[in-house]
């Protein structure tokens, strides 16, 4: 913009305000808008707002955010900002962190503005939960707080595609008062991110400024063409107070779209379209509505007769408390005949049954000791199902439902029925099915009806296939967070459900206090007590250290008696009581019922889940890949009555076969150790009579020490793939 324009949109403020309201920025502000798309990749002046001529290094200032379909809580915005929800709360006014708030409205965040080299920024970091283009961090997760080239300079060299669990620093445009401002009075810059159908006059009512300051604030010339995923400065004179009577702009779209600057029609052509479409629609309005009266008087008849059917066989289950809906703005509660609130349920994809209180203490026995499975679970049994009703808060249970609609797999529990408290501020209920074999940690304790080997094998394949489908077949995906035995249930038929889906984490995203604390009670992965990061790697971690609690149904809260009695799958002990050191660590009520081999393997398998750098931790798709032969051969044992024992072809056929390696960098060495001991203890032992029968029998068979299977490099940094004779 040349200065000659700059004169005149000063000549034009005067004339327009009427006062002298605007008169503070008659020299020429410090910081420039840049009109340029949010995805451009060219630096222009305004793409971040420049410090070098501020009299200030850093100040405490404020950005906008607008509520949307992902960030629609206080809770949300404060997780995506790394700001104390408390602080938001004081600024923004709902009544609770965790009230729903409506599309588009308008939230303060409190930022920390400082100079690093020639441009204001306020850190904010953040994970990458799913692989994307920087244009949907910057333009839709962040609403064009910062430009796709600023997120791709500041975090080389990613550019085209950004990975899953990337740790991005992204720099938000924010600004200082400058010299001039300040002797005016000016103490603050909030940057305000544009969407389409906002108002000039509109916005600045919103902060109680005049059109005026903000165009000379951003050096703009008064009624200039501002476009959408651009950002504002609204300069303040205090601490930002917003108005909330005015209509917000309409909410950002789920998901950044690159805008295209349209023309507007002029008012006269308007003025005539709009009378041509109303003489032309009226008519079909008005056929419309008859039409529909017609249709509702026809169905109505029939709805009537269907419920009074129904009504025969299936009593409505009624609430007497009355609830509101979480997205109103009203504070009476406004239902009175449903425990389940109309708008909590949008985009539910299937039915939940809908319970009342007094079914809930009917079930319970009024909330009895005997009735307790859990801190804040009980069981009983509604509508001939056996259920597990967890007791949360009212504000969880639009996030657990949420989340268990987007779920469909055999191997995690599913949610049946739920029913709200007396209060927002209640306890309310979820149902879910319980499974009649109780959870994995009771079964493992259980010495009368110990859990036989190929079960086992079974319950681990489960536990991998659940948390494989949680991690990568939904969107969001999602780390569980929570994976332990408490948390395992078995069905009649001893498959295992993964339970305490309700408060799964995104993966990339932080937990919150709530849920680490409950997550932090067991051994749990090192990165997770640091950084508190969600992902993949930390439910490895525990998936670990339950294979530990499945060979030795053992319980180990912090991880100790697990490191001291695994130490041979390190390399500690001597190779001959390899063997010895392993069947101390089995779980003693197999009585030796179980291949040696496999056992090795999967312990093996456990080692590698729980290493402390998780680069160094399996891939889901490997564990699957090794549970899926192991699991192959116990049915073999099974069906072909053979004798366990433990052999070394055994080891080969479960991490390797011909199409694919299996590379564990953390044991490829004890897998080669494992199989030197097998193979030397196959050494010392007679052989079989029947020896001649080798082709027709099963590898881990006795009668089959010596069948061959080719044996692959199980380590790069190995040229040997001849067999057995890898040092120890």
């Amino acid at each position: 913009m040349a200065p000659n324009g700059i004169w005149k949109s000063k000549h034009v403020i005067q004339n327009w305000s009427g006062d002298q309201s605007g008169l503070f920025f008659c020299n020429i502000a410090q910081q420039f808008y840049d009109p340029s798309d949010c995805s451009s990749l060219t630096n222009q002046l305004g793409s971040r707002y420049t410090c070098e001529n501020s009299f200030q290094n850093s100040c405490h200032t404020f950005v906008v955010y607008r509520a949307n379909q992902r960030f629609n809580t206080i809770c949300n915005v404060s997780d995506l900002f790394h700001i104390e929800a408390n602080e938001l709360l004081g600024l923004n006014n709902p009544k609770y962190p965790a009230e729903m708030l409506r599309s588009g409205r308008d939230v303060l965040v409190p930022v920390n503005c400082s100079c690093t080299g020639q441009f204001f920024r306020a850190n904010v970091s953040y994970i990458v939960s799913e692989i994307t283009p920087p244009s949907e961090i910057a333009c839709g997760v962040f609403e064009g707080l910062l430009k796709s080239l600023t997120l791709i300079q500041e975090n080389p060299p990613q550019v085209d595609v950004l990975e899953v669990g990337s740790k991005l620093n992204l720099p938000l445009r924010c600004a200082c008062p400058d010299n001039v401002s300040s002797s005016n009075g000016v103490k603050y810059l909030v940057t305000y991110p544009i969407v389409e159908g906002d108002e000039p006059i509109a916005l600045s009512n919103k902060f109680g400024i005049s059109a005026e300051d903000m165009w000379a604030a951003n050096h703009l010339e008064p009624r200039a063409t501002v476009y959408p995923n651009t950002t504002l400065l609204i300069p303040l004179k205090g601490e930002p107070v917003i108005d909330f009577r005015i209509p917000d702009s309409p909410p950002p779209a789920p998901g950044f779209l690159p805008t295209v600057t349209v023309e507007k029609a002029s008012n006269r052509k308007l003025r005539i379209l709009y009378i041509a479409g109303s003489v032309v629609g009226f008519p079909l309005v008005l056929v419309a509505v008859i039409a529909c009266v017609l249709y509702l008087k026809t169905t109505n008849k029939w709805k009537g007769e269907k419920l009074q059917s129904l009504s025969g066989r299936s009593t409505p289950l009624s609430c007497s408390t009355p609830i509101s809906s979480p997205r109103s703005g009203r504070t009476g509660r406004t239902s009175t005949n449903s425990c389940l609130s109309p708008d909590l349920l949008a985009g539910i994809k299937y039915s939940l049954r809908n319970y009342s209180m007094d079914d809930i203490k009917r079930v319970t026995k009024d909330f009895s000791e005997e009735r307790r499975i859990g801190d804040e679970a009980y069981k009983g049994s509604i509508d001939n199902l056996q259920v597990m009703i967890k007791e949360m808060r009212f504000e969880d249970t639009r996030h657990i439902i949420d989340v268990h609609s987007k779920i469909n797999h055999i191997n995690i529990l599913n949610l049946h029925g739920v029913c709200y408290g007396e209060s927002d501020f209640s306890w309310s209920y979820l149902l879910f099915e319980l499974p009649s074999n109780g959870c994995l940690r009771d079964c493992l304790t259980n010495p009368l009806s110990p859990l036989k080997w190929h079960i086992r094998t079974q319950i681990a394949f489960d536990i991998a296939e659940g948390l494989h489908y949680l991690h990568h077949c939904i969107f969001p995906s999602y780390a569980h967070m929570k994976v332990n035995t408490k948390n395992i249930f078995l069905t009649a038929n001893w498959r295992a459900k993964l339970a305490n889906i309700g408060t799964p984490t995104a993966i990339g995203s932080s937990s919150t206090g709530l849920e680490k604390s409950v997550a932090i009670k067991g051994w749990i992965a090192p990165e997770y007590v640091l950084n508190d990061s969600a992902s993949e790697k930390v439910d490895i971690f525990a998936f670990g250290v339950v294979l530990f609690e499945l060979i030795s149904a053992r319980k180990d809260m912090d991880g100790n008696l697990f490191k001291d009695s695994i130490g041979f799958l390190g390399g500690a002990g001597s190779e001959g009581g390899c063997f010895e050191q392993l069947r101390s660590f089995m779980d003693p009520c197999l009585k030796d019922e179980y291949p040696l081999a496999e056992a090795l393997c999967l312990a093996v398998l456990a080692k590698a889940c729980v290493e402390d750098d998780p680069l160094h931790r399996p891939s889901m798709d490997d564990i699957i890949k090794v549970l899926a032969r192991m699991l192959e051969l116990s049915k073999q044992y099974i069906t072909k009555n053979i004798k366990f024992h433990h052999n070394a072809q055994v080891l080969r056929s479960v991490w390797c076969s011909d199409d694919d390696d299996i590379e564990l960098p953390s044991c490829s060495a004890v897998k080669k150790r494992a199989l030197v001991v097998i193979e030397r203890h196959e050494q010392e032992q007679p052989q079989p009579e029947n020896a001649e029968d080798d082709d027709a029998a099963y590898p881990g068979s006795s009668v089959n020490n010596h069948h061959y299977i080719p044996r692959p490099d199980f380590d790069n940094n190995s040229g040997d793939n001849t067999g057995a004779t890898v040092d120890g």
